[in-house]
């Protein structure tokens, strides 16, 4: 460009000529493009082309000032332009300077940091992974609150104990953690199969173990505490009328819409309460459970406990869990064999919707365990 201003200046041209020279700088361009250098043109014969008659305006004296008051103009803007260039690109090698100096002091704090913690991220890895299965409900606030029904509900599982460490005979089948049961899914709130009882309901279920031990038995839990999400999901499952998919296991005698009005499903239970166990015997000598004349969770007659259209060894073995039950504070119910309320228990108006899970409850001491041991209440 300052090459072409002196091209300019040196065929002296005007103001009202440098259209024609735009013109002629294309020209120029294109001469260039085919292989031909500018500046091999003659500047004499390109002024005697613009002094033709074609072109009759010659430069003055007032003109050519003009021109020397632009270039002066030009150069003074083209020096303060490259003041400006200088500044930002010193600007800009700061700015890269300062960017790589932080970026490798980071990386190298980053390298550091993670060669001295490494063994202990690992570890702290290795512990966010085994707690990793907890729920929200261990951190969750404690509550209680009287519901739209009028019933007490509560979160709080410091009343509660494992049925496995509390009595550590029993053999666990938990069925709702299973897809076996009359829903055929695994129910809300069973997010392990464990059996949870309050501790005082523990204590006396201890007490029945040892006693059937002794004669060959022992407890096979099939559920106790049930969260009253398991309940509500149990009656959303009765609503769903054309959901029947195992009807012929659990109430072939039965239409589905009469559970609600033969008190088969209801919108509360006593196990949310906590004390209640659904059981049966496991015979230790066979290795096989006891023959009751009928399963758990059948819907129907034959499950009552005084149901007489069994044989007699089948009755029997109703009786003996059912009297070793409630000779330690246990009381049955009229139309389940399994089920069984303790007496006494210790929440007698409140609805627990605690998981149904091993974190959810705190482990027995040693001293309640002695006290299991021993015999001595949970309270005592």
């Amino acid at each position: 460009m300052k090459n072409f201003k002196c091209f300019l200046k040196k065929i002296n041209i005007n103001n009202k000529k440098r259209g024609m020279a735009l013109i002629l700088t294309a020209m120029l361009l294109v001469l260039s493009s085919c292989g031909r250098n500018i500046y091999e043109i003659d500047p004499d014969s390109v002024e005697q082309y613009m002094t033709s008659e074609e072109i009759t305006d010659a430069p003055t004296t007032e003109s050519q000032e003009a021109i020397d008051k632009d270039d002066e103009l030009e150069k003074e803007l083209e020096k303060e332009s490259d003041s400006k260039d200088g500044k930002a690109s010193a600007s800009d090698a700061a700015g890269e300077n300062t960017s790589e100096t932080a970026s490798n002091a980071s990386n190298e704090n980053i390298s550091e940091t993670t060669s001295e913690t490494g063994s202990e991220a690992v570890d702290e890895n290795t512990s966010e992974a085994a707690d990793e299965y907890k729920s929200e409900a261990t951190t969750e606030e404690i509550y209680e609150y009287i519901n739209e029904d009028g019933r007490r509900m509560s979160n709080d599982s410091s009343g509660f104990v494992l049925i496995s460490e509390a009595v550590p005979d029993a053999i666990l089948e938990i069925r709702y953690y299973s897809t076996y049961n009359f829903v055929g899914d695994r129910i809300d709130g069973y997010e392990e199969p464990v059996a949870i009882i309050t501790k005082e309901a523990a204590q006396a279920l201890k007490e029945v173990s040892d006693e059937l031990v002794a004669q060959g038995y022992r407890l096979k839990i099939y559920d106790a505490y049930r969260p009253q999400r398991a309940v509500s999901h149990f009656v959303r499952w009765a609503e769903d009328i054309n959901d029947t998919r195992m009807k012929d296991y659990f109430y072939p005698e039965l239409d589905k819409s009469v559970l609600f009005n033969q008190g088969y499903i209801s919108e509360y239970s006593g196990h949310s309460r906590g004390s209640s166990v659904d059981l049966t015997l496991f015979d230790m000598n066979t290795e096989k459970e006891v023959d009751m004349g009928g399963t758990f969770d059948y819907f129907g007659q034959i499950s009552h406990p005084d149901y007489t259209n069994i044989t007699s060894e089948q009755y029997n073995n109703r009786m003996i869990l059912r009297n070793a039950m409630t000779a330690h504070g246990f009381k049955p119910i009229s139309v389940e064999w399994w089920h069984f309320n303790y007496i006494n228990e210790p929440y007698p108006d409140t609805y627990f919707d605690f998981p149904v899970a091993s974190y959810a409850v705190p482990s027995l001491d040693s001293g309640e365990e002695a006290g299991m041991e021993s015999g001595m209440g949970a309270g005592e």
